[in-house]
């Protein structure tokens, strides 16, 4: 998905994104522009954090339940991180409950689906100067009490990109989803560590740490549909570093995920053939301060 069309197939089918008419590109575009918050004072743990300007992505569809839990907890973690909700065309109460904690809400006008959503929240990271841009599903899988860890390698500069992982420790223990998922997700992690020569173990997590470079890429360019494996490939593609640090993650605290048990095969299948498509693609270098 290029910056231009920061979009994404609405009702997850196909191969290709569909063309949004100027109106709503011309929405996006202004969500994106509006001016971030003002910087907190206040620091997380690490003193790192103090130099850097900051922000948690945090995409959410129907996720009024558990939104409010995601918001103060991140705020636990860190109380000078800017939150930004992307408000992925919910018809419940997510944007209204996000904004009574504070957050800074991005409503899309329909739903785009999560690859249309991420790249809004990096759009917004990259166009308002953000240094660190950390990635927090708004279902409540993701425990912000973990982000110590996943962040650690990005502040080291070990890394331009870390990866939260439910299967990079051998004892790995936690919520790790069905039997019949778990055979997918290593399925993929085979596939796409024999593409980049790095062994990757959870190629589906969005539980991210990303600086500078990271956001400028993802601002630029980013998958559609179910977009965390292709974006792995497109990452060392663009001779970008990953690690991935083993996390632990909890059911999702409410509504439903968007891959049920009957589209397991269609999305792995559909995932495969993206992966091998976007091969051939022709690199996106990022340069900040180009269109």
């Amino acid at each position: 998905m290029r910056a231009r069309r920061i979009c994404s197939s609405p009702h997850g089918g196909g191969s290709s994104a569909p063309s949004y008419d100027g109106a709503t590109l011309s929405f996006v575009s202004e969500l994106i522009a509006a001016p971030a918050p003002e910087v907190s004072t206040s620091f997380g743990a690490d003193p790192k954090l103090r130099e850097l300007k900051r922000v948690a992505i945090v995409p959410a569809l129907n996720e009024e339940h558990t939104i409010a839990r995601v918001i103060d907890e991140l705020l636990a973690f860190d109380p000078g991180l800017d939150i930004v909700v992307v408000d992925d065309g919910s018809v419940d109460g997510t944007a209204r409950v996000a904004g009574g904690k504070g957050a800074r809400v991005l409503r899309l006008p329909f739903n785009l689906g999560i690859g249309g959503a991420v790249q809004t929240g990096f759009r917004f990271a990259f166009e308002n100067g953000y240094d660190l841009a950390v990635r927090v599903d708004g279902d409540g899988q993701h425990d912000p009490a973990q982000l110590g860890r996943v962040i650690e390698p990005v502040l080291r500069g070990d890394a331009d990109i870390a990866v939260g992982s439910r299967f990079a420790a051998e004892d790995a223990s936690g919520y790790r989803s069905s039997r019949s998922r778990r055979v997918g997700i290593r399925l993929l992690a085979w596939v796409v560590s024999r593409i980049v020569g790095q062994r990757v173990t959870d190629t589906t997590s969005g539980f991210q740490a990303v600086n500078r470079q990271g956001i400028a890429l993802f601002a630029r360019d980013y998958p559609h549909d179910y977009p965390e494996v292709e974006a792995t490939v497109m990452v060392f593609r663009h001779r970008l570093r990953l690690l991935e640090v083993p996390v632990q993650m909890r059911e999702r605290g409410g509504g439903r995920s968007s891959i049920t048990a009957l589209r397991s095969i269609y999305y792995m299948v559909k995932v495969l053939l993206a992966i091998f498509v976007g091969l051939f693609r022709r690199n996106v270098v990022p340069q900040e301060g180009r269109e």
